[in-house]
Parts: structure tokens; C-alpha cells; sequence
């Protein structure tokens, strides 16, 4: 259980958000602590907590009110050479940290040495504080708020009103309990649906060949195809099989993550619905989802997958005969996708790839997108006031961009039978003028400084 303040957090946050919201971690790992201990669940769970820990103090503090492990992120950052310029989000870091431009990861100097021996001297800083306290291992540490008191002399008035018995308490009937993780819970890991594919797909990931298979699929089946990437991964790399080497056919519904970080080489048609986080960390695969075959309800108008589908996928393609959720492509940075509606939020800092919107989107579309292409088909010309123009800008689609429309829309029909699909195809000469392209503003500023036939690069790797 990760307990994270309202100090640290994401480079791209705005000012306002990191000064006024959220509370001191110090609060929730203290109530959490003791709520656990209280109902002898907290030898079932491991506490961590984050926000702005930089030295060993933070550290033992943590510890004496129940954390037992830390997380640090930002000081680690600066450490590699971050400067909190907050661009994070914008793919303009100086610095060369946080952005996908090879020109500015040239500047990029740091070492990571840098960070194993800032880790060091927090071990050694926080062991320094466990020898003056007595203590010898951080499990006799967990817990022991009692070693915690407030000054009583303090240089801020403000803090002389401040009562901290309630976060310093310690119930003396919970103080034989276990207070760190010392049970083992089984999560039925060696019983997942993965575990099948690989077994019956092991001719494909041992010799290459091609295999098919259909399978039945129910709601708690969870990141379904990830084991299965990682076994052919580990046996291909990063490239993977051919295209289709891995044939899958799933009939139910979905668990969360359904084809998450799916490899170049498979292909999954799921028949049904799904959770959320469909295809998140898509690398390479093809996912395909369709209503199931007794489904009375026009896919266009009904939800067939859920919240934030694509999440930070890098390659492959998808095609949805249906609506996704909200936060649809969040992140994403390669994968082209089709898909017959989306809610608010869609393609949120989007950094490349291609989306082809079939039918109503949401509010706030493209905020922070700041790279790749979405197109839109708007025939009632309102998709305009749903766009986030902060950064992207709509545009009339030029000839280049309706074949990799027409491309992608075809792709769509021949994989998932879509009405909708059909009746854009059979009048696409009508139906291409109600598209709109959604391009980042500073991305074609830079494009068009540099002359380099964005469009046509583009084309060529899709079409081909």
C-alpha cells in the first residue's frame, strides 16, 4: 500500500496543484499504520510511502510510524541532473531527462553511479540515526512512534498549537501484533489464464511457427497476454515474431489490462468486452475487440471497453468495433488505433502515433498532446468546441492523410466486420470532407522549420 503526500509528485504538475492540494504523507501512513495493526491485517501488507524524502531522517520518521519501504523520486532526479524546469509533459526537457527529441537526450550528462551513491549515503545517514536510537534492523524500527516528540521549543509560533498524540499514538494492546509484513498472501498467480496460453502456445515460442488457439475469458482474468510477452520477449527480444505468429481468440469479459505491453507477433481478438487499461503498454501486438455474436445493441453507440485503453503504448495497432472510455490513449506514443468513440480526456498527452476517431468524442480532447496525429470524424461539425487547443490545433485533412484514413478505416472493417467502418468506406469520397485532423501546434511549427516531409514519412509507415 503506497501512501504519497501531497509533496514531490509528477514535474508537469502546475504550481497551484503542488501548493494546495493533497495532505503530508506523515497523516496517512500514521492512520494507516494503526487502522491495520488494529484488525491484524498489517503482517498481510507491505507500507510504503513517497513525497519528497531526501535524507535519512525522512526515512526513519517513516519508518517509526509504520512505513517499511520508501520511495524516492524526485530528489533521485535532481541527483541525474533534473532542474524542475516542470516540462515534463511537453517533451522539451532541457536537460534531456524527460523527452523522446535525440537532440536534446544529447545533452543528457549525468552518471548513473550518481544515484547508487546518493542511495548509499541515505542508507548510511539512516543507519547513523538507528544506531543513536537502538535500533539494529529496520523490522524492530517499524512502527515505534514512541521514539517520535514534538519540540517543545519551537521558532515558529504557528507550531506551539499543534496537538500530535493522535499521530504518535501506539495502542499498547497492538504492541505484540506484527507490525510489518510477515505473511505471505497468495495472489493465485500460478493459475492465471497466461499461464494456459503459454502452455499451449509453446510450439510458437519455441520454434517460431505459427499457432493458433480460442479461449474462454471472464472478468478476473487480469493482464491477459503480459506472461505471454514476457516468454516470447525473453526468447526474441524486443522484435519479437512476425506479424500473426501468435493467433489468439477470447470469447467473455475481460479483465483490467487486457493485452497490456502485448508483444510484436501477436494478434488477440477478444469477443465480448473489456475493463480498463485495454492495451496498456501496447508493444508491438494487434488487438482486436468485436461485440460478442449474440449482442443485440448497436456496437457505435455502446461502450465496449473501458478507461484509459492504450495507456503509454509504444507500437502495434488495435481496432475497437465500439466506444472506449475516458482518458482513451493517454500517453501514447506510437500505436495506431481505431476506434468508434470515445469519451472526455481522449489522446491526453498524446506524444505520437495515430488515432482515427469513428464517432463522438468527449470533452477536452488532446490536452497536452504534443505529438502524433488524431482525426476525428465530425459530420455534425461540434467536435471544435470539444478540442483542447492549448496545444493542438484542428486542421482539414490534406490528400496524404486520407489514404493513411482510408488505410486504417479498411484495416478497421477487415478485422472487426464494423457497420460503422462499412458506411464511411462505401462513401468515402463524401465521408473523407467530415474528418478533422487534430495536429500539435508545435509540432507542425518545427516540421515546417525543418521541411521534412512529415507527412509523407508518415504515410510511408503506415501504408506499408
Amino acid at each position: 500500500i503506497m501512501i504519497s503526500g501531497h509533496d514531490g509528485g509528477t514535474g508537469a504538475s502546475p504550481l497551484s496543484s503542488i501548493r494546495h492540494a493533497g495532505l503530508p504523507w506523515e497523516l496517512g501512513l500514521a492512520e494507516s499504520h494503526q487502522t491495520l495493526l488494529k484488525n491484524d491485517l498489517r503482517q498481510r501488507v507491505v507500507l510504503q510511502t513517497d513525497g519528497q524524502i531526501r535524507t535519512g531522517r525522512d526515512l526513519a520518521i517513516a519508518t517509526l510510524l509504520g512505513a517499511e519501504e520508501w520511495s524516492v523520486a524526485t530528489a533521485a532526479l535532481i541527483v541525474e541532473g533534473c532542474i524542475l524546469m516542470r516540462k515534463c509533459h511537453l517533451n522539451t526537457c532541457p536537460v534531456g531527462i524527460a523527452t523522446q527529441n535525440e537532440d536534446l537526450r544529447k545533452r543528457f550528462n549525468s552518471d548513473p553511479d550518481h544515484v547508487v551513491n546518493f542511495f548509499r549515503f541515505l542508507a548510511e545517514d539512516l543507519r547513523k540515526i538507528m544506531a543513536q536510537l537502538g535500533f539494529r534492523t529496520i523490522q524492530e524500527m517499524i512502527g515505534r512512534s514512541d521514539k517520535l516528540t514534538l519540540r517543545e521549543k519551537q521558532a515558529n509560533w504557528k507550531y506551539q498549537h499543534l496537538d500530535l498524540s493522535a499521530l504518535l499514538y501506539r495502542d499498547p494492546k497492538d504492541r505484540h501484533k506484527i507490525p510489518y509484513k510477515a505473511i505471505e498472501q497468495d495472489h493465485g498467480i500460478d493459475d492465471v489464464l497466461d499461464r494456459k496460453l503459454i502452455e499451449r502456445l509453446d510450439v510458437a515460442l519455441s520454434t517460431g511457427s505459427k499457432v493458433e488457439g480460442v479461449f474462454s475469458i471472464k472478468n478476473t482474468d487480469r493482464a491477459t497476454g503480459t506472461m505471454l510477452s514476457y516468454e516470447l520477449t525473453r526468447r526474441y527480444g524486443a522484435a519479437g515474431l512476425p506479424d500473426s505468429s501468435i493467433t489468439c481468440r477470447f470469447r467473455g469479459s475481460a479483465g483490467q489490462s487486457f493485452g497490456a505491453f502485448a508483444a510484436p507477433g501477436i494478434q488477440f481478438t477478444l469477443e465480448g468486452e473489456a475493463n480498463d487499461y485495454v492495451g496498456k503498454g501496447l508493444s508491438g501486438a494487434r488487438l482486436i475487440v468485436v461485440p460478442d455474436r449474440d449482442a443485440v445493441f448497436k456496437p457505435s453507440q455502446n461502450i465496449i471497453i473501458g478507461n484509459v485503453a492504450f495507456y503509454g503504448a509504444t507500437s502495434g495497432e488495435a481496432y475497437i468495433r465500439g466506444k472506449a472510455g475516458e482518458r482513451f490513449c493517454v500517453r501514447n506514443s506510437g500505436a495506431k488505433v481505431v476506434v468508434e468513440g470515445v469519451g472526455d480526456h481522449a489522446c491526453e498527452y498524446m506524444t505520437g502515433g495515430v488515432v482515427v476517431v469513428l464517432g463522438d468524442t468527449g470533452k477536452n480532447f488532446g490536452a497536452g498532446m504534443s505529438g502524433g496525429i488524431a482525426y476525428a470524424y465530425d459530420p455534425d461539425q461540434t467536435f471544435v468546441q470539444k478540442l483542447n487547443t492549448a496545444m493542438v490545433a484542428a486542421e482539414v485533412p490534406h490528400e496524404r492523410d486520407t489514404l493513411i484514413m482510408l488505410r486504417m478505416i479498411r484495416n478497421h472493417f477487415a478485422y472487426t466486420g464494423g457497420k460503422k467502418a462499412l458506411a464511411i468506406l462505401e462513401n468515402w469520397e463524401r465521408e473523407k470532407h467530415a474528418f478533422v485532423k487534430v495536429m500539435p501546434a508545435d509540432l507542425r511549427r518545427v516540421l515546417q522549420n525543418q521541411n521534412t516531409g512529415f507527412e509523407v514519412d508518415i504515410r510511408t509507415a503506415l501504408i506499408s
